[in-house]
């Protein structure tokens, strides 16, 4: 019985020591439940958060919170209640929450609660996340921010490229018309 206790224990540390590490290098957590998903579809979820630099766990509320203590994530204790699941952010702090909504915009019959998350060390509601997924991703920002600044060098080059080919037809004119007069 005592061998069994201290199987349990040693499994229990490992555990929350594998929830520690996940947690030190995530950037974005949301908390949802669960229930109702099957495994296919948890797996699936959990491939298209891996896609985007990301995961899915399924976790131990008990385990989870000893986890979180002290770090940025300690406001996540607060939705760790019922069957939980938490989807993590690890280079994107928009992509999980894009990614959730989107599954559950394609997948209508599953009822997935969202019951928050934290980012930036401050938690946020599900209303927040919901926002979250709506704002652009770091490479469609950095896609406009580049088109920003390209744009006033492009309109430059094509000042300098419009002088140029005016100078030339300019040129080809006069080169046309003395061509005229020498006949």
């Amino acid at each position: 019985m005592e061998a069994n206790k201290l199987a349990t224990k040693a499994f229990k540390k490992e555990k929350i020591k594998t929830i520690e590490e996940i947690m030190s290098k995530a950037k974005v957590a949301i908390v949802s439940d669960y229930k109702g998903l099957s495994v296919s579809e948890i797996t699936d979820l959990r491939r298209k958060l891996q896609e985007e630099k990301g995961d899915f766990t399924v976790l131990k509320n008990t385990l989870a919170k000893i986890a979180i203590k002290g770090t940025k994530f300690e406001q996540l204790e607060q939705f760790l209640k019922g069957p939980s699941a938490i989807a993590i952010g690890f280079e994107d702090e928009v992509s999980p929450a894009k990614v959730i909504t989107k599954f559950l915009k394609d997948n209508k019959k599953i009822v997935l609660e969202i019951k928050g998350g934290v980012l930036d060390g401050k938690a946020i509601t599900p209303n927040q996340v919901k926002e979250i997924s709506n704002l652009p991703s770091k490479p469609e920002l950095y896609a406009k921010m580049l088109g920003c600044i390209n744009s006033p060098a492009q309109g430059l080059v094509n000042t300098v490229n419009g002088v140029a080919r005016g100078l030339v037809t300019a040129m080809e004119a006069i080169r046309k018309q003395k061509e005229e007069q020498a006949q």
